[in-house]
């Protein structure tokens, strides 16, 4: 009787974590707040990118750059370094040079 409750809790316990998983997956919105943590943190922890003027927002893996940077060059190396983040499909930028130096 006890082994008979046990395979019952753990079925119940592995049926109730697959329908978790499976509502995750079709929203998608877990996915795209640790995608959008993890391109904030890769551009926070780069020296050369003032990420503190950025906004990341990602939706379907399509992560979306807004927000001011010193230069061009600036703004590409945010887009690389966000392509490189695992989850990514896609950057798009809505970064604007800004010519104020920035603190």
């Amino acid at each position: 009787m006890l082994k008979r409750s046990f395979i019952m809790l753990m079925l119940t316990a592995s049926i109730g974590a697959c329908a978790q998983a499976a509502r995750v997956q079709s929203s998608g919105a877990l996915d795209d707040a640790s995608i959008t943590a993890r391109v904030k943190t890769v551009l926070l922890n780069d020296t050369q990118v003032a990420a503190t003027k950025i906004d990341v927002v990602s939706n379907q893996g399509v992560v979306t750059l807004s927000g001011s940077v010193k230069s061009k060059s600036d703004e590409a190396r945010a887009m690389d370094l966000a392509r490189r983040v695992q989850g990514v499909r896609d950057v798009r930028s809505q970064l604007q040079v800004s010519s104020i130096p920035q603190s």
